[in-house]
Protein backbone atom coordinates (compact mmCIF):
# COMPACT_ATOMS: atom_id res chain seq x y z
CA UNK A 1 0.00 0.00 0.00
CA UNK A 2 1.22 3.38 -0.95
CA UNK A 3 1.31 5.65 2.05
CA UNK A 4 2.05 9.41 1.55
CA UNK A 5 4.23 10.01 4.62
CA UNK A 6 4.50 13.23 6.92
CA UNK A 7 5.90 15.75 5.76
CA UNK A 8 5.40 18.74 8.12
CA UNK A 9 7.75 19.16 11.19
CA UNK A 10 6.31 18.36 14.73
CA UNK A 11 6.28 22.00 15.53
CA UNK A 12 3.02 21.90 12.58
CA UNK A 13 1.02 19.34 14.87
CA UNK A 14 1.84 16.40 17.87
CA UNK A 15 3.96 13.48 16.66
CA UNK A 16 1.88 10.90 18.63
CA UNK A 17 -1.35 9.82 19.27
CA UNK A 18 -1.29 11.03 23.03
CA UNK A 19 -0.51 14.31 22.02
CA UNK A 20 -2.65 14.49 19.26
CA UNK A 21 -5.56 13.67 21.36
CA UNK A 22 -4.35 15.98 24.23
CA UNK A 23 -4.47 18.70 21.88
CA UNK A 24 -8.14 18.25 20.82
CA UNK A 25 -8.86 17.78 24.35
CA UNK A 26 -7.82 21.28 25.15
CA UNK A 27 -10.16 22.43 22.80
CA UNK A 28 -13.08 20.80 24.27
CA UNK A 29 -14.44 23.80 25.96
CA UNK A 30 -14.61 25.81 22.54
CA UNK A 31 -17.78 26.29 21.39
CA UNK A 32 -18.23 23.76 18.67
CA UNK A 33 -21.76 23.58 16.36
CA UNK A 34 -23.61 20.54 15.98
CA UNK A 35 -22.30 18.41 13.01
CA UNK A 36 -24.53 19.36 9.88
CA UNK A 37 -22.81 20.65 7.42
CA UNK A 38 -22.23 19.37 3.76
CA UNK A 39 -18.68 21.68 3.05
CA UNK A 40 -16.81 23.90 5.54
CA UNK A 41 -13.91 26.33 4.85
CA UNK A 42 -11.12 26.45 7.59
CA UNK A 43 -7.40 27.58 7.82
CA UNK A 44 -4.32 25.60 7.76
CA UNK A 45 -1.66 27.28 9.69
CA UNK A 46 -0.20 25.08 12.33
CA UNK A 47 -2.52 23.90 15.37
CA UNK A 48 -0.65 26.21 17.88
CA UNK A 49 -2.48 29.58 15.58
CA UNK A 50 -5.34 28.05 13.97
CA UNK A 51 -5.92 24.19 15.08
CA UNK A 52 -8.57 24.95 17.67
CA UNK A 53 -10.60 26.74 14.80
CA UNK A 54 -9.94 24.32 11.85
CA UNK A 55 -10.96 21.83 14.17
CA UNK A 56 -14.51 24.06 15.32
CA UNK A 57 -14.73 23.81 11.42
CA UNK A 58 -14.40 19.92 11.07
CA UNK A 59 -16.47 19.33 13.98
CA UNK A 60 -19.38 21.12 12.16
CA UNK A 61 -18.96 18.55 9.21
CA UNK A 62 -22.25 15.86 9.26
CA UNK A 63 -20.91 12.92 11.31
CA UNK A 64 -22.69 10.51 8.35
CA UNK A 65 -19.93 11.89 6.24
CA UNK A 66 -18.38 8.51 4.43
CA UNK A 67 -15.38 10.46 2.90
CA UNK A 68 -13.75 13.56 3.53
CA UNK A 69 -12.36 15.33 0.65
CA UNK A 70 -9.58 17.78 1.82
CA UNK A 71 -9.20 20.96 -0.82
CA UNK A 72 -5.98 22.40 -0.37
CA UNK A 73 -4.57 25.62 -2.27
CA UNK A 74 -1.34 27.34 -2.94
CA UNK A 75 -1.61 27.36 -6.37
CA UNK A 76 -1.35 29.72 -9.31
CA UNK A 77 -4.80 30.55 -11.28
CA UNK A 78 -3.38 28.21 -14.32
CA UNK A 79 -2.60 25.39 -12.19
CA UNK A 80 -5.77 23.41 -12.46
CA UNK A 81 -6.26 20.54 -10.05
CA UNK A 82 -4.18 18.37 -8.36
CA UNK A 83 -4.30 14.97 -6.51
CA UNK A 84 -2.40 13.01 -4.46
CA UNK A 85 -1.85 9.58 -5.45
CA UNK A 86 -1.36 7.36 -2.32
CA UNK A 87 -3.70 5.06 -1.33
CA UNK A 88 -3.26 6.53 1.89
CA UNK A 89 -2.06 9.31 4.10
CA UNK A 90 -0.01 9.05 7.54
CA UNK A 91 -1.28 10.82 10.63
CA UNK A 92 -0.25 10.03 13.93
CA UNK A 93 -3.15 8.23 14.57
CA UNK A 94 -3.08 5.86 11.48
CA UNK A 95 -3.41 5.32 8.19
CA UNK A 96 -5.58 7.71 6.32
CA UNK A 97 -7.33 5.30 3.36
CA UNK A 98 -7.74 7.70 0.01
CA UNK A 99 -11.21 6.72 -1.72
CA UNK A 100 -9.52 5.37 -4.82
CA UNK A 101 -12.61 5.27 -6.11
CA UNK A 102 -13.76 8.88 -6.32
CA UNK A 103 -10.44 10.00 -7.07
CA UNK A 104 -10.82 7.65 -10.59
CA UNK A 105 -14.30 9.21 -11.02
CA UNK A 106 -13.00 12.71 -10.77
CA UNK A 107 -10.24 12.24 -13.00
CA UNK A 108 -13.06 10.94 -15.93
CA UNK A 109 -14.58 14.18 -15.46
CA UNK A 110 -11.87 16.50 -14.97
CA UNK A 111 -8.23 17.14 -15.92
CA UNK A 112 -6.52 16.10 -12.78
CA UNK A 113 -2.54 16.03 -12.49
CA UNK A 114 -0.90 14.03 -9.80
CA UNK A 115 0.41 15.84 -6.79
CA UNK A 116 3.53 14.97 -5.33
CA UNK A 117 4.42 18.40 -3.86
CA UNK A 118 4.93 18.93 -0.16
CA UNK A 119 2.07 21.11 0.86
CA UNK A 120 0.67 22.12 4.44
CA UNK A 121 -2.96 23.06 2.98
CA UNK A 122 -4.25 19.49 3.31
CA UNK A 123 -1.37 17.70 5.52
CA UNK A 124 -2.35 19.75 8.51
CA UNK A 125 -6.16 18.89 8.58
CA UNK A 126 -5.89 15.25 8.09
CA UNK A 127 -4.67 13.92 11.75
CA UNK A 128 -8.06 15.95 12.65
CA UNK A 129 -9.87 14.31 9.63
CA UNK A 130 -8.82 10.83 11.08
CA UNK A 131 -10.03 12.18 14.60
CA UNK A 132 -13.31 13.33 13.80
CA UNK A 133 -14.17 10.59 11.40
CA UNK A 134 -12.13 7.62 11.85
CA UNK A 135 -14.03 4.87 9.95
CA UNK A 136 -13.85 7.51 6.52
CA UNK A 137 -11.92 7.37 4.01
CA UNK A 138 -10.55 10.56 2.63
CA UNK A 139 -9.57 12.66 -0.84
CA UNK A 140 -6.59 15.03 -0.60
CA UNK A 141 -7.05 17.60 -3.35
CA UNK A 142 -5.52 20.65 -4.08
CA UNK A 143 -7.76 23.53 -6.84
CA UNK A 144 -6.10 26.73 -8.38
CA UNK A 145 -7.80 29.85 -7.84
CA UNK A 146 -10.12 29.62 -10.89
CA UNK A 147 -13.24 28.45 -12.31
CA UNK A 148 -12.18 25.21 -12.43
CA UNK A 149 -12.67 25.25 -8.19
CA UNK A 150 -16.38 26.12 -8.74
CA UNK A 151 -16.83 23.23 -11.14
CA UNK A 152 -14.77 20.91 -8.66
CA UNK A 153 -17.47 21.84 -6.27
CA UNK A 154 -20.73 20.58 -8.47
CA UNK A 155 -18.57 17.45 -9.70
CA UNK A 156 -18.36 16.39 -6.35
CA UNK A 157 -21.74 16.78 -5.79
CA UNK A 158 -22.54 14.46 -8.96
CA UNK A 159 -19.57 11.93 -7.95
CA UNK A 160 -21.94 11.57 -4.34
CA UNK A 161 -25.00 10.44 -6.17
CA UNK A 162 -23.08 8.31 -8.87
CA UNK A 163 -21.04 6.23 -5.74
CA UNK A 164 -24.27 6.42 -3.50
CA UNK A 165 -22.06 7.52 -0.58
CA UNK A 166 -22.02 10.60 2.13
CA UNK A 167 -19.25 13.17 0.98
CA UNK A 168 -18.29 16.16 3.07
CA UNK A 169 -15.40 19.07 1.73
CA UNK A 170 -12.88 20.90 3.76
CA UNK A 171 -11.85 23.68 2.06
CA UNK A 172 -8.43 25.17 3.51
CA UNK A 173 -7.29 28.37 2.93
CA UNK A 174 -5.68 30.84 5.02
CA UNK A 175 -6.78 34.92 4.53
CA UNK A 176 -4.91 37.84 4.34
CA UNK A 177 -0.70 37.22 5.01
CA UNK A 178 0.28 40.88 5.82
CA UNK A 179 3.77 42.25 6.70
CA UNK A 180 7.32 42.20 5.99
CA UNK A 181 7.80 38.75 5.80
CA UNK A 182 4.77 38.15 3.01
CA UNK A 183 6.02 41.79 1.04
CA UNK A 184 2.32 43.46 2.14
CA UNK A 185 3.02 46.51 3.87
CA UNK A 186 -0.06 48.82 2.29
CA UNK A 187 -1.07 50.04 5.55
CA UNK A 188 2.33 50.15 7.51
CA UNK A 189 2.50 48.27 10.63
CA UNK A 190 1.19 48.61 13.69
CA UNK A 191 -2.49 48.46 15.23
CA UNK A 192 -3.71 50.41 12.33
CA UNK A 193 -2.62 47.56 9.80
CA UNK A 194 -4.31 45.12 12.14
CA UNK A 195 -7.17 46.91 12.32
CA UNK A 196 -7.32 47.32 8.22
CA UNK A 197 -6.58 43.56 7.72
CA UNK A 198 -9.75 42.53 9.97
CA UNK A 199 -12.31 45.46 9.24
CA UNK A 200 -11.82 45.74 5.65
CA UNK A 201 -9.65 43.00 3.95
CA UNK A 202 -10.44 39.68 5.44
CA UNK A 203 -13.82 41.40 6.21
CA UNK A 204 -14.36 41.36 2.47
CA UNK A 205 -13.50 38.14 1.20
CA UNK A 206 -15.90 36.61 4.28
CA UNK A 207 -18.76 38.24 3.26
CA UNK A 208 -18.58 36.75 -0.27
CA UNK A 209 -17.84 33.52 1.48
CA UNK A 210 -21.09 33.93 3.22
CA UNK A 211 -23.05 35.12 0.92
CA UNK A 212 -21.65 32.60 -1.58
CA UNK A 213 -20.34 34.66 -4.01
CA UNK A 214 -17.75 32.37 -5.88
CA UNK A 215 -16.65 35.01 -8.84
CA UNK A 216 -16.63 38.11 -5.90
CA UNK A 217 -14.53 35.45 -3.56
CA UNK A 218 -11.93 35.07 -6.29
CA UNK A 219 -11.61 38.31 -7.72
CA UNK A 220 -11.14 40.02 -4.24
CA UNK A 221 -8.77 37.41 -3.28
CA UNK A 222 -6.71 37.57 -6.45
CA UNK A 223 -7.13 41.84 -6.48
CA UNK A 224 -6.91 41.89 -2.71
CA UNK A 225 -4.30 39.47 -1.43
CA UNK A 226 -7.07 38.02 0.96
CA UNK A 227 -6.56 34.58 1.02
CA UNK A 228 -3.67 32.43 -0.18
CA UNK A 229 -5.91 29.41 -1.26
CA UNK A 230 -8.89 30.77 -2.44
CA UNK A 231 -9.73 28.15 -4.94
CA UNK A 232 -10.01 25.89 -1.58
CA UNK A 233 -13.07 28.19 -0.35
CA UNK A 234 -14.33 28.39 -3.32
CA UNK A 235 -15.13 24.39 -4.10
CA UNK A 236 -16.26 24.14 -0.67
CA UNK A 237 -18.88 26.67 -1.43
CA UNK A 238 -20.23 25.34 -4.37
CA UNK A 239 -20.20 21.63 -3.22
CA UNK A 240 -22.84 23.13 -0.69
CA UNK A 241 -24.71 25.67 -3.12
CA UNK A 242 -25.00 22.55 -5.40
CA UNK A 243 -26.74 20.53 -2.70
CA UNK A 244 -28.94 23.61 -1.86
CA UNK A 245 -27.46 25.80 0.50
CA UNK A 246 -27.79 29.00 0.44
CA UNK A 247 -25.64 31.44 3.03
CA UNK A 248 -22.24 30.08 4.97
CA UNK A 249 -21.87 30.39 8.59
CA UNK A 250 -19.49 32.42 10.44
CA UNK A 251 -17.90 30.09 13.38
CA UNK A 252 -14.97 31.90 13.82
CA UNK A 253 -12.39 34.55 12.90
CA UNK A 254 -8.98 35.67 14.34
CA UNK A 255 -5.63 36.18 13.21
CA UNK A 256 -2.29 34.66 14.46
CA UNK A 257 -1.57 38.63 15.70
CA UNK A 258 -4.18 37.35 18.25
CA UNK A 259 -2.28 34.85 19.30
CA UNK A 260 1.33 35.99 19.25
CA UNK A 261 1.42 39.95 18.52
CA UNK A 262 3.83 40.38 15.53
CA UNK A 263 4.66 42.61 12.56
CA UNK A 264 4.05 40.25 10.40
CA UNK A 265 0.67 37.88 10.56
CA UNK A 266 -2.17 36.04 8.92
CA UNK A 267 -5.94 36.06 9.12
CA UNK A 268 -7.65 32.62 9.72
CA UNK A 269 -11.32 31.96 9.44
CA UNK A 270 -14.09 29.12 10.09
CA UNK A 271 -17.23 29.01 7.96
CA UNK A 272 -19.92 26.32 7.66
CA UNK A 273 -22.46 25.78 4.76
CA UNK A 274 -25.56 23.45 5.88
CA UNK A 275 -28.11 22.38 3.41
Amino acid sequence: MRIRKRILPSGWYPETEREVHRQIKSWENLPVPQGRAVSVVVPHAGWYYSGALAWRGIKALSPEAETVVVVGGHLRENSGIMAAPEEGYETPLGILSADLELREYLKEVARIREDNSADNTVEIQLPLVKAAFPQAKALWIRVAPSIESEKLGEQLVVAEKTLDRKIVVIGSTDLTHYGANYGFLVKGRGKEAVTWVKEVNDKRIISNLLSMNSKGALTVAALESSACSAGAAVCALEMARHMGAREGILLGYYTSYDVDPADSFVGYAAISYTV
